[in-house]
């Protein structure tokens, strides 16, 4: 009886979950369209598209009436109905690039100070980071300012690596309320070191981007790559708290930890 209970347990399970597979493309110039942010919003169902635009989710049918989500970065998102995706014979993505409108630059007499926000610690007994190998998963700390900050660098804290390389994607949110975040680069920004360059400190120089930002922002870094098995873990203390999720377009939270990342700013006064 038991042996008969489990195989049902494992039928069921194969025949409610499908694998939906295709390939994200750039609508204009049909070229495959990278680490992509493709979930299930507020589920913690998601994965990212790999360097040529493949993507691959398991999905339970007790979520067909849901939206599948496709982000990335430059391009406006797409949603689509799963149950919708799984009957189609094609499941390739077309996403359109985003226009992004420059926004008229007002010149007021401010007064700006360097300053260093978020999490500076160097204490690597404490730590926490990446060891899963989970697209989409990211980790990162709540900028607090006042008034306007514009942003030079972000510093990262390492504790231990043990990748041959990695490769991380940078990403900057605007807070639009709890737990509530809004990407707001135009282009993606990575970190991609080999081992040997990994140091106990990561700057990612950002001067270039001329980001500036009003009010509290947040700062993440996301693993899109499959890296195979390692970890790795960022320098952490007990005074501030880290956002996450575990995958693309899942529910943020926080942990009572903070993760070292920090970011040189000037800051108006």
């Amino acid at each position: 009886m038991r042996l008969m209970i489990l195989f049902l347990l494992l039928f069921s399970n194969t025949i409610f979950a499908q694998s939906i597979s295709g390939v994200v493309i750039n609508d204009k110039s049909k070229l495959p369209v990278e680490y992509v942010n493709i979930g299930v919003a507020m589920k913690n169902i998601g994965t990212v598209s790999d360097f040529n635009g493949k993507y691959n989710l398991t999905i339970d049918s007790q979520f067909d009436n849901d939206t599948l989500l496709f982000s990335s970065i430059g391009y406006l998102p797409f949603a689509i109905k799963i149950a919708d995706l799984k009957r189609r014979e094609n499941k390739n993505i077309l996403l359109k690039e985003r226009m992004y409108q420059l926004k008229e630059v007002v010149v007021k007499p401010r007064t700006y100070k360097r300053k260093t926000l978020g999490v500076e610690t160097h204490f690597k007994n404490i730590s926490a980071g990446f060891k899963d190998n989970l697209l989409g998963y990211e980790f990162g700390i709540l900028m607090h300012i006042k008034k306007t900050a514009i942003i030079k660098s972000v510093n990262i804290n390492i504790a231990a690596c043990s990748y041959d390389s990695i490769f991380y994607r940078l990403n900057i949110y605007k807070v639009l309320g709890k737990n509530n975040f809004e990407n707001i680069l135009s282009s993606p920004i990575y970190i991609h070191m080999s081992k040997a360059e990994v140091k106990e400190e990561i700057k990612v120089d950002l001067q270039a981007q001329h980001l500036v930002m009003e009010g509290d922002f947040l700062v993440t870094v996301e693993h899109v790559k499959d890296l195979g098995k390692g970890y790795l873990y960022f320098c952490a203390g007990f005074m501030n708290k880290t956002y996450y999720r575990k995958t693309s377009q899942g529910a943020w939270e926080s942990a009572p930890i903070g993760i070292s990342i920090s970011v040189d700013a000037d800051v108006e006064k």
